[in-house]
C-alpha cells in the first residue's frame, strides 16, 4: 500500500517527506504541516528530484540538530535491538546502532555498568523534553500486558533477550514478554537473534508461551516437508536418513523432531515427491509434461463419459480452472499434442 506524506516530522521513525528545496548543505524535506528537516549532501542521490517523495529516518546529529538520513538504524523508536558498546564516559555509554552518531545510554538507564566491546539488549526511547533519542537497558517497564488483541497460533516476530534453564526469553513485536521452551526448539537460539514465533499459550499474567514452529498438524507438517525438500536440494537430492534414523541426527540436520520428520516423510512419499531407498531418501524429479498429459487424459475421460450437451460439474471446473463447458476443445488439444507435439503445450 502506498504510504502518503507524513503529517508532521517524527523523530526516531521512518518519515515519508517531500523534497521541498535545495541548499548549500543539502535538500530540505517537508512534511504535510510545512515543517522542514535537512537531508545532508552526503545522503543525496542522483535520482532525487525537487517535489518527489522520499523515505528517511529522522534523528538528532552530533550537534543536536534534527536531521534526516537515508540509512536505517538497527532499531528505531520503541524497538528493541542488540547493540555493541563503543565508548563509555562518566555519564553513560555509547553504542553503535548503524548511524554516524552513536546512541547514548545514560547511567540511570543501565542495570549494570556497560563495557566497551560487549553487546547488550536495549530499547530505543525518546526524551520528549530535549527531542533526543537514547537507549535503556531497563526494558521490562515497557512490556505490554494487555494481550486481548492476540490470538493463539498467531505469528509474531521476536528477539531473544536471555537464556534460562527453561529455554529462551524473548520479546515479541517489541512489546510482549514470552518464553520459547527448550522442548519447542530444535536449534540453539542466540541472544540478539530475531526469529518468527507462534503463540502457543496466552498466560493470565500477560506473558506468552511461544513456539518457533507453526502450530497445528497441517502447518507443522507443511513446514517439516519444506525443510526436508530444501535440505535434499542442498545435497544433490539425496540424504542418508530414513524412518529409523537417530532422533539426535535428525534434529541436527533438519532442526525438527523425529516425530515431525516421520510424518513429513510419509506425506512426501505419498505425494511422489521423494523416494525411500535402502538407507537413504532421494528427491524425485517432477515431470511437468507428464503431469500436463495426465491432466488432459483425465479430463477427456470425464468429458467422454458424460453427455456432451450438459455442462460439466463444478468440481471439474474448479480442478482445471478453464472453460469447463467446452470439453471437446480439450479432447482436440490432447489429440493435437499426441500427433504433432506442439511446443506451446509446455506452457
Amino acid at each position: 500500500m502506498h504510504k502518503s506524506i507524513n503529517p508532521t516530522i517524527e523523530v526516531g521513525k521512518i518519515n515519508r517527506l517531500k523534497i521541498a528545496r535545495d541548499s548549500d548543505y543539502g535538500y530540505y524535506l517537508e512534511a504535510f504541516d510545512g515543517s522542514e528537516v535537512l537531508l545532508p549532501n552526503s545522503y543525496i542521490e542522483s535520482q532525487m528530484a525537487i517535489g518527489s517523495l522520499i523515505d528517511v529516518f529522522v534523528y538528532t546529529d552530533s550537534e543536536d540538530r534534527v536531521v534526516a538520513v537515508t540509512k536505517e538504524p538497527y532499531a528505531k523508536l520503541d524497538e528493541i535491538g542488540y547493540f555493541s558498546v563503543v565508548d563509555t564516559t562518566s555519564s553513560g555509554a555509547f553504542v553503535n546502532w548503524g548511524l554516524p552518531k552513536d546512541l547514548f545510554v545514560p547511567k540511570s538507564q543501565q542495570k549494570e555498568p556497560l563495557r566497551v566491546g560487549k553487546k547488550y539488549i536495549l530499547r530505543v526511547c525518546l526524551d520528549k523534553q530535549t527531542n533526543r533519542l537514547y537507549a535503556t537497558q531497563k526494558i521490562g517497564k515497557f512490556f505490554n500486558l494487555n494481550t486481548k488483541g492476540l490470538k493463539l497460533r498467531a505469528k509474531l516476530n521476536a528477539i531473544v533477550i536471555a537464556k534460562t534453564p527453561l529455554g529462551f526469553k524473548v520479546v515479541a513485536n517489541n512489546q510482549y514478554e514470552g518464553m520459547v521452551f527448550k522442548n519447542e526448539t530444535f536449534t540453539e537460539l542466540k541472544i540478539g537473534q530475531r526469529v518468527d514465533v507462534f503463540i502457543k499459550n496466552i498466560r493470565s499474567d500477560g506473558k506468552l508461551d511461544l513456539s518457533i514452529t507453526p502450530l497445528g498438524k497441517e502447518q507443522k507438517s507443511k513446514s517439516a516437508q519444506e525443510i526436508i525438500i530444501n535440505e535434499l536440494k542442498k545435497s544433490n537430492s539425496k540424504a542418508n536418513f530414513t524412518y529409523k534414523s537417530d532422533a539426535a541426527k535428525i534434529k541436527e540436520r533438519f532442526n525438527i523432531s523425529k516425530k515431525s520428520f516421520k510424518s513429513a516423510l510419509t506425506s512426501l512419499i505419498n505425494s511422489n515427491k521423494i523416494e525411500l531407498k535402502d538407507g537413504y531418501i532421494v528427491l524425485k524429479k517432477q515431470n511437468s509434461t507428464s503431469n500436463w498429459i495426465f491432466e488432459l487424459i483425465t479430463f477427456s475421460f470425464f468429458a467422454l463419459a458424460g453427455s456432451l450437451h450438459k455442462p460439466i460439474g463444478l468440481e471439474m471446473q474448479n480442478r482445471f480452472h478453464v472453460l469447463g463447458q467446452y470439453r471437446l476443445f480439450y479432447i482436440a488439444h490432447l489429440l493435437l499434442y499426441l500427433n504433432t507435439h506442439p511446443k506451446w503445450l509446455y506452457l
